[in-house]
């Protein structure tokens, strides 16, 4: 059997953006060109893509990073560098993507085969032709390309049904799947059978609908005992449900006790209790099961649960069931998403700090990084846009309110200056 995976981390990264060329036009009889440096690529997105294709999310527990191309760098005569390729994610139908650090939802890939873009890729930076003045003809300096950003996400695969089999282990629910439907879950009479949920699409009357079967259910599911709670996701967003009962008792169980049993527990994870519900009163065919029948009906009279007694075992009562299925699912509305947070990431904010290490004065922080980056330290003009920007940023005031002075040591990256007002 395949391993069944419903849940993973990942971490996803956009591409980084080309860096802008420094070049001068150089041409037979042309003596001073002027700056064509040509702009840097964009880097590649990460985009996610629902495909009926997938079922697991097995092929995430061999790969756990994802990460887009980079922009290429632009080069001489105005030419652009060639954006990065995105990474594209396959993932099954149902997968809700969020961010692992805020929880918030990010992408709910309820449809197929329709991109989402979760990160864009960085913008390139911009050549030396972008800086040519009046006054500065020939600019010896360009921009570096952004950072793509860097993102860790959970996968969770929230399976897409319109109807959800809920109830205790044993009690028949992979059986009814395979009499209604032409999946071919395991079978066998013991508890725990089924260990990963299966889909099954029914036909009633011309009316198709997708069926979900989980691992069974057991008291104390919420608190981590059996299989079924971890799995209860896969009917999360089921239109209805339908509870299955061994109405016989045949394992010296009270069907009643068990109705109750399972409705905490499904109360225990969230709102499912609250979803219209339909009761299969299963293994009609063993003695005992008229009379529990009888009781089970005076308990729910009233509670606008239907009861129909079937026997997966002699297939007798399936076409009343799916009927009265059909028919709530009529009136009911279709599956919704998620509703997601904004899905595009904001841009990391440019931030510095200063601290002082000995004599000398440190300036750190993403600011600085992208800053020091586009100098070119051999051309003054490019000094000059360094120096104003430092001012611009409040470097400047932040290293004379922790007490620089004329002359002190200043240390950015892996770079020394003298500070001066």
């Amino acid at each position: 059997m395949p391993l069944f995976v419903d849940i993973v981390n990942i971490r996803i990264q956009a591409g980084d953006g080309g860096n802008g060329c420094v070049s001068f036009h150089r041409e037979k009889f042309v003596q001073a060109g002027g700056p064509d440096g040509g702009d840097g690529g964009r880097g590649g997105d990460v985009v996610f893509v629902a495909s009926d294709r997938l079922h697991t999310l097995m092929d995430f527990r061999f790969k756990r990073t994802f990460a887009a191309e980079n922009g290429k760098d632009g080069t001489s005569g105005r030419r652009t560098g060639v954006s990065g390729a995105p990474v594209v994610i396959e993932v099954p139908r149902g997968t809700v993507v969020r961010d692992q650090e805020t929880g918030k939802v990010l992408a709910d890939m309820f449809e197929t085969e329709k991109p989402r873009v979760l990160l864009k890729g960085g913008n390139g930076g911009f050549g030396n032709q972008h800086f040519a003045t009046p006054t500065r003809q020939a600019p010896n300096f360009a921009k570096p390309g952004e950072k793509g950003r860097t993102l860790n996400v959970s996968l969770e695969l929230k399976s897409i049904a319109d109807l959800g089999l809920v109830g205790f282990p044993n009690v028949g629910k992979s059986t009814i799947l395979s009499v209604v439907t032409s999946a071919k879950p395991k079978i066998a009479n013991y508890h725990f059978t089924t260990l990963q949920p299966n889909l099954g699409i029914a036909k009633m009357d011309e009316f198709s609908f997708v069926i979900a079967d989980i691992p069974g259910i057991v008291e104390g599911a919420s608190d981590g005992v059996g299989l079924g709670f971890d799995f209860l996701r896969h009917i999360e967003r089921t239109r209805m449900l339908l509870h299955v009962l061994d109405i016989s008792g045949s394992e010296c169980r009270d069907p009643e006790e068990d109705f109750d049993a399972i409705m905490k527990e499904l109360e225990a994870y969230g709102k499912l209790k609250d979803k219209p519900m339909i009761v299969a009163a299963n293994k009609m065919d063993l003695p005992g099961a008229d009379e529990n029948l009888e009781k089970l009906r005076k308990k729910l009279e009233g509670k606008g649960i239907d009861v129909y007694p079937v026997s997966a075992a002699t297939h007798k009562g399936f076409t009343e069931l799916m009927r009265a299925v059909v028919r709530k699912l009529k009136t009911l509305p279709e599956a919704e998403p998620f509703e997601e947070e904004e899905v595009e990431v904001a841009p990391e904010e440019r931030t510095f700090s200063v601290k002082k290490t000995g004599g000398t004065y440190e300036v750190t922080g993403s600011a600085v990084e992208q800053l020091i980056r586009s100098v070119n330290f051999g051309d003054q003009d490019s000094l000059d846009f360094f120096h104003r920007s430092l001012r611009k940023l409040g470097i400047i005031d932040a290293l004379r309110n922790v007490g620089a002075g004329e002359g002190d040591t200043v240390r950015i990256e892996d770079m020394e200056f003298e500070f001066m007002e």
